[in-house]
């Protein structure tokens, strides 16, 4: 029998209880395939949810316990950034490996860790950090390392494709499906971070990174959210044989990378627009494979924690064997220029918020004229009201001049237009 793998953990929320019981619950389990055990050697938290689960183990006074030397691994599973960069560096300069959840801190600094795991000898696990149980990481870095991607287009964020699939089901408001979220558990009090876009950027950057070995931050993500989506776009959409999801996309042409998340029109046999609930995908497509697609639960303790210890465990596999290299960490990561968004062109969807009176269609139709957009299709909802909903669905059209002429329309005939323009791209 092999020598067991230690492991220190510094954090026990929701990720961190989650690790704890699957080492623990399926301890026997894992010894039998891997020949070895994983223990849980040392753990360092200011709070814990499951410190009662923990069995056999020394509660740290100080996080820098974790870095003794029959300690094999350690696990970040606090989040933020400030404190969990500091501790990383620490641990990868003692010689440890790192295992993270950390969608944060690798977007804004992963290439300063990898340079330093690198330089070590270490190797990073950062499975979770992306869409909690589906191994996407290991899927681009490793299962498609000898192909050219090309694009991914992913559902990353499981409360706002919980919040879009909830709207579509039951004709429900935004605000409405949102307390409902919140209420269950699939959102946070403070959405912000997820209906704003906010985590999906940060999580696409780390797919782009990995994809085309590129300098990509979360600062270089163009982000839209989904706070302003009304179930009149979404039953609009339906109308036409689309569905609307938060989307990320990213794509690399000519040299040049693209890395956004906004809402987009999707057809209905796409097989992203049939991913429900609380579930992630990401589409990849790549030269030699084509499409492929993976899906499954993107957030969640048990989930999440999966790909966690999927990490210990290919590390501790590596370590056993004496050959610990992280081929992630030699990378050449690129600084590459990015696309200018402006300059791209697609469909649109434009829902104006308008005075019910005549020749109102008129004024805004002449001005999109003015910019070279051309109008596919156009409904007015709610006759009789002050104000209707006047949706339009653009032919191609560039998107600095969709953003001119709404802009415009605003500014000039501001006695017909109230509230806040909607815009959302239909996907390719």
């Amino acid at each position: 029998m092999d020598k067991d793998i230690n492991i220190g953990i510094f954090g026990l929320g929701t990720v961190g209880c989650g690790v704890v019981k699957i080492l623990q619950d399926n301890a026997d389990l894992i010894r039998k395939r891997l020949g070895f055990g994983i223990n849980i050697k040392k753990v360092f938290s200011r709070t814990s949810k499951c410190k009662n689960l923990i069995t056999n183990y020394i509660y740290a006074k100080d996080y820098k316990e974790l870095f003794d030397d029959d300690i094999d691994i350690v696990l970040e599973l606090i989040g933020g950034i400030d404190v969990a960069r500091k501790f990383v560096l620490e641990a990868i300069d003692n010689k440890k490996n790192i295992v993270s959840a950390n969608k944060a801190l690798f977007a804004n600094h992963g290439f300063e860790i990898f340079s330093k795991a690198a330089q070590n000898g270490v190797k990073i696990g950062f499975e979770a950090s992306v869409a909690g149980g589906v191994p996407i990481i290991k899927v681009i870095t490793r299962d498609l390392m000898a192909n050219n991607i090309k694009s991914i287009k992913a559902i990353v964020n499981g409360t706002c494709n919980y919040i879009l699939s909830q709207m579509f089901e039951t004709h429900e408001s935004f605000e409405t499906i949102l307390n409902k979220a919140i209420k269950e558990g699939y959102a946070e009090r403070d959405p912000s971070f997820d209906i704003d876009g906010i985590d999906s950027a940060q999580k696409m950057a780390i797919l782009a990174s990995i994809s085309f070995n590129a300098k990509v931050e979360e600062k270089d993500v163009h982000v839209e959210g989904i706070r302003d989506i009304d179930f009149i776009d979404i039953d609009f959409a339906q109308k036409l044989g689309y569905r609307v999801k938060l989307l990320g996309i990213a794509n690399s042409k000519d040299n040049k990378l693209l890395v956004r998340v906004a809402p987009y029109f999707i057809e209905q046999d796409n097989i992203l627009a049939k991913v429900d609930g609380v579930y992630n995908a990401i589409s990849v497509i790549s030269d030699m494979t084509g499409q492929t697609t993976y899906v499954g639960k993107g957030a969640g303790s048990l989930p999440t924690a999966s790909s966690v210890v999927a990490d210990i465990i290919d590390i501790a596999k590596d370590i056993e064997s004496g050959t610990v290299k992280d081929t992630l960490s030699m990378r050449v990561f690129e600084k590459m220029e990015f696309v200018d968004i402006d300059s791209l062109e697609s469909h649109f969807y434009i829902r104006f918020s308008v005075v019910d009176s005549v020749g109102v269609l008129s004024r805004i139709a002449n001005v999109l004229s003015k910019y070279n957009i051309s109008i596919k299709s156009v409904v007015q909802i709610g006759k009789g009201l002050d104000v209707v909903p006047l949706l339009v669905l653009t032919h191609k059209a560039k998107e600095s001049n969709v953003k001119k002429a709404i802009r415009e329309i605003e500014k000039n005939h501001q006695t017909i237009i109230k509230n806040g323009t909607v815009l959302i791209r239909v996907l390719d």
